[in-house]
């Protein structure tokens, strides 16, 4: 599994579970668990690998993920290397939006879940993005 690929998944997980609280207030019923991963990632495209380097203005994902766990933030990743914070925002929030659709298309989710959770998208990932994590927070 590549870096940006454990990045992306890493970040998701980490933003679901800080926003769970938040989803669960708006949410008339429980988001039911998925028996089967919403994640795919033998499918994902490398033009999206290469859109995603583009925008921090990285080489490698390897050197995305060296800074990430150095304690840089996306932003800060972007604003050093003169990358585009704004699509890499964008890249995430299409990615997350597009497995949210997978969900309500497969029946995982309900139709108002999907809609009060598409709403949240796009603060969730800024605040994700925005937040830089330190080694260790990495403790297992």
């Amino acid at each position: 599994m590549n870096a940006r690929r454990v990045f992306i998944l890493g970040t998701m997980i980490v933003t679901m579970s800080f926003a769970g609280t938040a989803w669960g207030k708006s949410a008339i019923t429980p988001i039911p668990m998925p028996k089967w991963s919403i994640v795919d990632l033998e499918n994902s495209s490398e033009n999206e690998d290469d859109e995603f380097l583009s925008a921090l203005n990285q080489s490698s994902e390897e050197e995305v993920a060296d800074k990430l766990y150095r304690g840089h933030s996306l932003r800060s990743i972007a604003q050093s290397n003169g990358g585009d914070y704004d699509k890499v925002i964008a890249l995430q929030i299409r990615q997350l939006q597009a497995q949210l659709d997978e969900r309500l298309a497969s029946g995982s989710i309900s139709s108002e879940q999907h809609s009060l959770q598409s709403m949240e998208i796009t603060q969730l990932i800024t605040d994700s993005a925005n937040k830089a994590y330190i080694s260790s927070d990495f403790k297992l």
